[in-house]
Order: C-alpha cells, then structure tokens, then sequence
C-alpha cells in the first residue's frame, strides 16, 4: 500500500465520510436534517467517550515503541486506545446505516478503511481500532435509543 494512499485513509477519509453525509442529506433526501443531527452528535459523543477511556488507559502508540514515523498529516500526541478516530467513523458509519442502509454499507467499509489506515499509518493497533469501532457502535446504539424514546414521548 502506497503511503500516499495510507496517509489518505488515516488522515482525510473521515472528513471525505462527513462530506457524503451532508451530500446525502442536501443532494439524496432520504437522510433528513435530523439524522444529520444524530450523526453529529454521535460522532461528537463517541469522540468525546474515547478521549476519556485515553486519559484512564494511557498506552503507546506503535511509532513510539518503533521508531518509525507515523504517515499521517499530524503526528498524534495522545494515548492510543482506543482510536478516536475509528470511533469517530464508526459513529458516523452506525448511525447513517440506521437511516440509508445502501449508503451505511459504504460509510461503515469507509470507517474500517480509516481503521486500517490507522494501522498502517503506524500510530494504532489493531486492539486500539477494535476499541474505537466499539465505542462508535455502542455511541451510536445508545443516542438512537435515547433519541428514539424522546421522539415517542413527544407523540404520546
């Protein structure tokens, strides 16, 4: 893999996944202003619970145990697990899954592509996407429920 194409998937691609869910939204129709707005705030939420889970795990990332540099735009100064950026992703991914299911099968292989380009962008492990994906989905699942029995209250 060129490391062109590594730094693309570790560094760019989860802007290129916000790009496709304001284009779904202004250009397919079938997600709504509000489902943008849940998909904001997972990633939002996902983000902020593994930085959290960073500050009680503190590890390593590979290019400090290797010595190799890291092919990314910036070099990440924070603990590793788990990777803020796949939960990001995966975030995003669940929950335009939940609304669009053709576009959710692209965005949730795009936010394992930005997993993997974590990885071979050497500053994740594959545990530290593991724990990002979890964290995302899980975001996801939750906001979708809590959101869901708010909207149900509203209309009993």
């Amino acid at each position: 893999m060129s490391n062109l194409l590594i730094t693309f998937l570790a560094s760019f691609l989860i802007w290129v996944m916000f790009a496709g869910l304001f284009f779904l939204w202004f250009f397919d129709g079938r997600i709504k202003r509000e489902h943008v707005t849940n998909a904001l705030l997972v990633s939002f939420t996902a983000w902020s619970i593994a930085q959290i889970i960073k500050l009680l795990v503190p590890t390593l990332r590979p290019f400090e145990i290797n010595n190799l540099p890291p092919l990314t735009v910036t070099v990440p100064s924070d603990p590793a697990f788990p990777s803020s950026h796949t939960a990001i992703a995966f975030g995003l991914a669940t929950s335009v899954f939940r609304y669009h299911k053709k576009a959710g099968i692209i965005f949730l292989l795009s936010a394992l592509a930005v997993g993997v380009g974590r990885v071979f962008g050497n500053v994740h492990y594959i545990g530290d996407i593991a724990g990002g994906a979890f964290v995302g989905i899980v975001a996801a699942i939750i906001l979708h429920r809590v959101r869901l029995d708010k909207v149900l209250k509203k209309r009993a």
